[in-house]
């Protein structure tokens, strides 16, 4: 199922035209993401590759990231793929509460591919190794880029966004259902 991300009210972005986010999950235990940017990739700060590991802040720059929760659930799993290879998992008992590292997550596979006009990180998480997640459970899913344009400047973009400031954390943000 592809969607699409929108940027949040107060943001511009004059690099990208479009970004749109493809969710599959291939088996019960494994969703891909793949996140596609159109416009002018040029003008986006890209991290550089390094050796794929966990790291905190990715958020600082040009970064893609999923929250996921039960249906019914408060708790939730934040994931932070940057195009660097770098990436990060922490677990949630409710809004913005009780965050902790996701020490139960493994690194998530992480691919990208780049051209002028379209950028594309691709990432495969295994689900089976989050204890709050029913595999065979209905789920809420919010996804998100943060963008960061060679003149540093960053916009944002989601599903949905809560009125005001920029908040992917919030109830609103988890607009996608998936069973």
């Amino acid at each position: 199922m592809h969607r699409a991300l929108t940027i949040h009210p107060d943001s511009f972005c004059p690099a990208v035209t479009h970004i749109e986010v493809e969710v599959m999950r291939r088996c019960a235990d494994r969703l891909v993401l793949s996140y596609s940017v159109n416009g002018e990739i040029g003008d986006i700060r890209i991290p550089p590759a390094v050796a794929a590991a966990r790291s905190d802040e990715l958020w600082r720059h040009t970064c893609f990231e999923a929250f996921i929760r039960a249906s019914l659930g408060a708790g939730y799993y934040e994931f932070n793929l940057a195009p660097s290879g770098q990436w990060a998992a922490y677990r949630f008992d409710s809004y913005r509460s009780g965050m902790r590292v996701a020490t139960e997550i493994s690194a998530p596979r992480i691919e990208v591919q780049s051209s002028r006009a379209c950028y594309r990180l691709q990432a495969l998480l295994e689900m089976d190794q989050m204890s709050s997640l029913r595999i065979d459970g209905a789920w809420r899913i919010g996804l998100a880029a943060v963008i960061e344009e060679t003149s540093q400047h960053k916009s944002y973009w989601a599903l949905a966004h809560p009125p005001g400031k920029v908040d992917f954390h919030h109830s609103d943000s988890f607009a996608l259902e998936f069973a």
